[in-house]
């Protein structure tokens, strides 16, 4: 079992829960506020500002006082942006449901052009995100995420009265430059808040607010068409007009609703007391020691590339989204050429199977939790999409072909928080962390490339067969990397508990004792 053998600097605090440690980490190692004036890390003068109201080892918080805490950020951090990525994933990922709404006809996407316009939001989406984290850093949540948020709402209300599907590709690559902030900046911000054992739900619940989008979007846009006719519009204009108005309204809400670091003396609307934030600060520093970032230095920044598992959690996350993409952009198709049912049963019939890996999801979230297990859930998911993928795929029977539509939604989605909880839970350091979110979700841009290429217009005839080997590839992919990465971690632990080396050290403070999660 992984674990952080907390404390740093010899101190001796036995086998104290993270509370206790916390409160050992406060009276031992954080600056009082009368010498962190002087300090040239604005960062850690924050934190010294933020712990300067309490003294000795007890933070006067009883165990209620700790689990309002604890709520209290779950509900306005977690739910905050998980609703903003719901419209996220909604706004991207509602193509294919005004497609046989009848944007196709309407824009004449013939032969690849709807790939096209899938693709490209894609390629502005990777290029713009590895910055995202450090703009985020260095202005503030509230202010980067509200105003993407608002930015690329106001675009998917401009893809509602566009002439040509020239048109609509050249929004697309607007939006993909706007959402590019914005998934990085979710997982960063959520993993500064959360020790790492209790991060794997949080991220399942931020997720799962997405799946509720990709569950219910068929729905609407089924509604939504029925506005067609309405100032001379037809029906698929409405699905983006209305969802784009909906995604403005977010983004100013969200200017309120956004909490920031929990180092950061940036204020934060009706949200925690110093006292609170302070108690939140140290408990992250007792489980993984890098609760302050150090001073941005580009190289350092960059150095964290050298790391090959940094490259294995992005790869392992290009296939997950690689499928997950690709149900979300094809899935309506596949069930109405594919499977025979009418346009009205194939959007409403998107909304099961994502209901489904909701359940698979926040099941794994808990295991992954309790047990302080992150591979196997990964390992797991990845099967349910080995298995799926053939039953959707070649079975005779439309009802048996669907029952694989579980499978597969249920792994790929699944994954998606697994693999966040996975690569959070074994890297340590402020701008370690800010890179590899960076480069993660890149990969995870790249895999919506590849997902909107893999079921081809030119092989519906077959049955997509090569876009099903694609899927089953990368699935088997995923379980290749989990079993390079458990091996790995086996003998780095190892090496650790025999004194050979300190795991994740490349911080100038970095505590001792840090451990990485099977």
């Amino acid at each position: 079992m992984a674990t952080n053998t907390y404390p740093p600097g010899g101190m001796d605090t036995g086998g104290l829960d993270i509370e206790s440690k916390a409160s050992a980490y406060h009276s031992e190692k954080v600056p009082s506020a009368s010498t962190s004036s002087s300090s040239p890390n604005p960062d850690v003068a924050a934190v010294a500002v933020i712990t300067s109201g309490t003294s000795g080892a007890d933070f006067n918080i009883s165990p209620t006082e700790e689990k309002r805490i604890k709520r209290h950020i779950d509900r306005r951090l977690v739910m905050t942006i998980g609703a903003m990525y719901c419209v996220s994933l909604m706004d991207r990922t509602n193509l294919g449901a005004a497609n046989i709404a009848g944007m196709g006809k309407e824009l004449k996407l013939i032969d690849n052009r709807y790939s096209i316009v899938s693709l490209v939001f894609f390629v502005t989406y990777v290029l713009f995100q590895p910055p995202s984290t450090v703009i985020c850093r260095k202005i503030g949540p509230r202010i980067h995420m509200s105003a993407l948020t608002l930015l690329w709402g106001s675009v998917m209300i401009g893809m509602g009265f566009v002439k040509s599907w020239e048109q609509l590709a050249a929004l697309r690559v607007v939006l993909g430059v706007l959402e590019a902030g914005f998934f990085p900046s979710c997982v960063y911000l959520l993993s500064t808040w959360y020790t790492r054992y209790e991060v794997g739900k949080r991220n399942s619940v931020f997720y799962l607010t997405g799946c509720v989008a990709s569950a219910f979007a068929g729905i609407l846009a089924y509604g939504l068409m029925q506005m067609g006719g309405l100032a001379n519009l037809t029906g698929w204009r409405w699905i983006f007009i209305i969802e784009g108005v909906l995604t403005c309204l977010l983004g100013i809400a969200g200017y309120w609703l956004l909490v920031d670091f929990p180092d950061s003396p940036r204020k934060t609307w009706s949200f925690l007391s110093a006292r609170d934030r302070e108690w939140v600060c140290a408990r992250v520093q007792a489980d993984r020691g890098d609760v302050v970032p150090q001073k941005f230095v580009i190289s350092k920044y960059l150095s964290s590339g050298r790391d090959w598992k940094v490259w294995a959690y992005a790869m392992i996350f290009f296939n997950t989204t690689t499928i997950s993409y690709a149900l979300s952009f094809f899935l309506p198709m596949i069930l109405n050429t594919g499977m025979g049912f009418n346009i009205a049963q194939s959007q409403c019939l998107v909304a099961p199977p994502y209901a489904f890996a909701g359940f698979v999801m926040f099941a794994g979230a808990y295991v992954g939790d309790r047990f302080r297990i992150r591979g196997p859930i990964v390992a797991f998911n990845a099967l349910l999409a080995v298995i799926g993928v053939p039953i959707m795929g070649f079975a005779a029977s439309a009802k048996v072909r669907y029952f694989g539509v579980f499978l597969v939604t249920a792994g790929a989605n699944s994954n998606v928080p697994a693999a966040m909880s996975y690569q959070a839970n074994n890297i340590r350091g402020q701008w370690k962390r800010a890179f590899c979110s960076a480069t993660f979700v890149s990969f995870g841009g790249i895999g919506g490339i590849a997902g909107s290429l893999v079921f081809r217009e030119q092989d519906k005839l077959t049955g997509y067969k090569p876009g099903l080997y694609a899927c089953i590839a990368t699935s088997l992919l995923t379980l290749v990397l989990v079993a390079c990465l458990t091996v790995s971690f086996w003998r780095e632990n190892k090496k650790a508990e025999r004194g050979e080396k300190e795991l994740e050290a490349e911080d100038d403070d970095a505590q001792p004792g840090f451990r990485y999660t099977y």
